[in-house]
This record gives structure tokens, C-alpha cells and sequence, in this order.
């Protein structure tokens, strides 16, 4: 098999999707907690009682058990987030948070007992509600101090305990989630698009300054961007449908350009002409970007598209557009399979930035059922989730042969937690099936699926185990 010694197997969750304590030991309100119903609906004024992740599946106070299970599977490395609010509540606060700041030191720690490595984003959809309403989160340029701030306060806290950082989830999806990317408290259909790509270029400054101090502060850790990965295929041959992909592409690949070149490219000045859009540099900005490019690319994957200038059938699970492929077979919530997309999307990430990649969210969302395994226990038969794993993670093979560096990969909700774009628990990804149903019962016991044992024999065996 191709994946090298050191690959970094794994998984990943958020804080807001997993922790819940949404009050304790004096976290703030992030907008997260005023978003009961997923990024489709417009936010509530304060937390709401039919919000999942006000508990979420209470990792909060269960991680060791939960962190238990990830070291039963061999896990190399854990990505999880900081919630920005549990340290510093209101985001502009003087001081921050010390009974947040050790919950996570105590995170940390329980990681490496076991010898996981902690993989950390800086910030993932949890901006401070404070700093969405009464700054329109990253629309206004304050936003790059207060990141600053949080970003030196975490790094000084753990630079001896954490070595992978990210500094935005998913940044490229601002232009589609405002609220939950970018913490903007316009409403999308009322927002300019100057202030859209404002709001952008503050995050992109302030990610190359969370670069440059990390440089500055942990010399040998390694800090990335996170982008959606999408690839999008023209649904015909006809030259105007490669011109449309081309330009879906732009709208993708121009975060990752910034991240990796450090200037913006000409087609998004052409963009921004053709639009009346004129980004506000502040002095030392664009050196500043130039001079702080990302050490490697991080990115989630989960399907592929179809452009064209022709009318088309949408798929329902896209966040950002296009159209239904053909070709393809769809999951339980619309999204379409394409494994091969992973290798072609892999490939050129890296002919475009010859930076390495690291995949940070992979999997598949289904409507699980816990059933008896007959050993008087309970488990899942999510024998579709191993094959969707295994088909992908093949074709991460094939790009590792193909040349591409990778360091690690870490499936999505690898403990089902609540879904980002739904609010719901029905849409699970783990390969722990957590008791808590979205109208909010459950036990919250924690069971294994039969995708646990499969996972862990890829681990142990460096992926000799994945079938053809």
C-alpha cells in the first residue's frame, strides 16, 4: 500500500457539535446557539430549547469515555475545534476565560495519554454572538484584533501540546453561509456584496496573521487552511458549459490561492471590477498576506457537481450549487458518492499549490439503525459506510501514487454529533452511534457500529486492510 508510516489516521468533530454545555464554567453564547434549525432558517434572538446543540451529545463531560473509544481504534490524530466563546465569552472581553482555557488543557491532555495527537481549528462556524450582533461579525475590520487576541492567548496556552492548527473551517463557505462561516448578522439576501468580500478579506488577513504568529510562537508546528473541496464537472462537452466551471471554480480555488500564492488573482480583480467591489487593504495587509502563506492545505470532501449554462437538476445536498451528475449514486440526505472525486480534487490542490494536504472531513451521513449484535449488546450493520470509507480512501491511495503529500486523514463525525447544515442527530457519521434522537431523548449511551471494528483494522494495518 502506498501511505506512508507516518500518516495521521483519524477523526474529526467540532466543539458546537459535540460538546453542548452551552453555559457552563463561563462560556458566552456563539451563534451556533441561536441556530436551531441549520444554516437554511434565520437565527433565533437566544437559545431556544429545540436547539440539539445546546447539549449536543455532551462531550463536554464525557470526553475521556469518548476519547477512550477513539484510542480503541488507534487513532494517530483527533481534530476538534476551540470554541471560540469559552474563552473569551463575548469575544471582545479583556480577559479571557480560565475555566475554558483548562478545558482543553484537560482535553489535550487526555489526547496524548493515549498518544493522539490533537489537531486543532482555531475557529469552526463558532463566532461569538456578541461579535456577529454588535460588530456584523467579519464584516467589520475589528474582528481581525479580537481574532488576534484569541489566537495569541490559545497558541501561548497550548503551543506545547498542539502541532497541527487551522485557522478557519471551511473559509470558502462564507460566500454561501455568511452567518455561520463568517458570522454576519445581515441576512444573506440583504447583504452587499462588498461587504461579502470584505468580510473575506478580513478572514484571509487574519488567518495570515495567525500564520505568522504561529511561525513566530511554535516554531516547529505546522498551520494550515481548510477549505471545501468540490470538484465540478461540465454536464456537457459544450465549450460554454467548461467556461462555467471554470468560473465555479474561481469562486472555490480563490481562498486556497490567497492561502498558498499570497495575492489575490487577476480573475478575482476582474471579479471585483466587474462588480463595483473595492477591497479595503489596510496598511501592511498585502505584505502581510504575501509574506504568511499557509505550510500545508486542509480540506473536507464529500461529493462533486455538475456546471452548465443549461437548466439542470439541483442536488440537495449542495451547499455550494451545481447540479445533480448523472453518473452518480446519491446518499440517504442527496449528496452525491464520487469517490474518484477525492483523487482528481487531490491532485490538483496539489499541481496548483504544491503544498501538502491533509483531508479533515470524509464520511458519510446516514439514517443509522442501533440494533442487537447479538452478544447482548447493540450496534449498527453500516456496512454502506464501509464501503463509502473504503472506496474513498482507495482513491487517496491512487493519489499517493499519483505523488500528491498527504499527511493524515480523519473522517467526518467519526462520534455522531449534530449536523452543521440541518441542526439534526438523525444524520449520523460516526462509527459510535451515540443515543440522543432530535426530539431530544435518548440515553446518551455510547455503542460501537460495525464500521468501529473495520476502521480500526485499517489503522492497525496502515490501510493494507482497504478491499479493491
Amino acid at each position: 500500500m502506498a501511505f506512508p508510516k507516518n500518516f495521521l489516521w483519524g477523526g474529526a468533530v467540532a466543539a458546537n457539535q459535540v460538546e453542548g454545555a452551552y453555559q457552563e464554567d463561563g462560556k458566552g453564547w456563539d451563534i451556533q446557539d441561536v441556530m436551531p434549525h441549520g444554516i437554511k432558517s434565520a437565527p433565533t434572538e437566544e437559545p431556544t430549547p429545540d436547539n440539539l446543540k445546546l447539549l449536543a451529545i455532551d462531550f463536554y463531560h464525557r470526553y475521556k469515555d469518548d476519547i477512550k473509544l477513539f484510542a480503541e481504534m488507534g487513532f494517530k490524530v483527533f481534530r476538534t475545534s476551540i470554541a471560540w466563546s469559552r474563552i473569551f465569552p463575548n469575544g471582545d472581553d479583556a480577559e479571557p476565560n480560565e475555566a475554558g482555557l483548562k478545558f482543553y488543557d484537560d482535553l489535550f491532555d487526555e489526547l496524548h495519554k493515549y498518544g493522539i495527537e490533537p489537531l486543532v481549528t482555531i475557529s469552526h462556524y463558532e463566532t461569538p454572538l456578541n461579535l456577529s450582533k454588535k460588530y456584523n461579525g467579519w464584516v467589520n475590520r475589528q474582528l481581525i484584533g479580537f481574532y488576534e487576541k484569541y489566537v495569541r492567548t490559545i497558541f501561548a496556552r497550548y503551543k506545547n501540546k498542539v502541532k497541527y492548527w487551522l485557522t478557519f473551517n471551511e473559509i470558502n463557505s462564507v460566500l454561501h453561509a455568511p452567518l455561520m462561516s463568517g458570522g454576519i448578522w445581515t441576512p444573506q439576501e440583504k447583504l452587499s456584496l462588498q461587504d461579502l468580500y470584505q468580510a473575506c478579506h478580513h478572514e484571509l488577513v487574519a488567518s495570515a496573521l495567525a500564520t505568522k504568529i504561529a511561525h513566530e510562537m511554535m516554531p516547529e508546528a505546522k498551520i494550515g487552511c481548510m477549505v471545501i473541496a468540490m470538484p465540478t464537472y461540465p454536464l456537457t462537452p459544450n465549450p460554454d458549459d467548461i467556461i462555467k466551471v471554470m468560473q465555479a471554480d474561481h469562486f472555490n480555488d480563490f481562498f486556497g490561492d490567497v492561502h498558498c500564492r499570497g495575492i489575490y488573482p487577476g480573475y478575482m480583480k476582474r471579479y471585483f471590477r466587474e462588480n463595483n467591489i473595492e477591497i479595503q487593504f489596510a496598511d501592511g495587509e498585502e505584505e502581510l498576506l504575501k509574506n504568511n502563506t499557509v505550510d500545508f492545505v486542509s480540506f473536507s470532501y464529500y461529493m462533486s457537481v455538475c456546471e452548465s449554462v443549461q437548466q439542470g437538476k439541483k442536488g440537495e445536498g449542495n451547499l455550494i450549487g451545481g447540479f445533480e451528475n448523472p453518473y452518480l449514486k446519491a446518499s440517504d440526505f442527496g449528496w452525491q458518492i464520487d469517490p474518484q472525486g477525492l483523487r482528481f480534487i487531490m491532485n490538483k490542490f496539489w499541481d496548483r499549490w504544491q503544498k501538502p494536504l491533509f483531508i479533515v472531513e470524509n464520511g458519510l451521513g446516514a439514517n443509522d439503525e442501533l440494533v442487537d449484535d447479538g452478544k447482548g449488546g447493540k450496534t449498527v450493520n453500516d456496512d454502506y459506510r464501509i464501503a463509502y470509507i473504503n472506496d474513498h480512501l482507495l482513491q487517496v491511495e491512487e493519489a499517493i501514487k499519483d505523488g500528491v503529500p498527504v499527511m493524515g486523514y480523519t473522517t467526518w463525525g467519526c462520534i455522531d454529533c449534530v449536523s452543521a447544515s440541518t441542526a439534526q442527530l438523525k444524520k449520523r457519521y460516526g462509527f459510535i452511534y451515540v443515543d440522543r434522537n432530535d426530539d431530544g431523548t435518548g440515553t446518551l449511551n455510547r455503542y460501537r457500529k460495525k464500521s468501529f471494528d473495520w476502521y480500526k483494522e485499517v489503522i492497525s494495518s496502515n490501510g493494507e486492510s482497504l478491499r479493491s
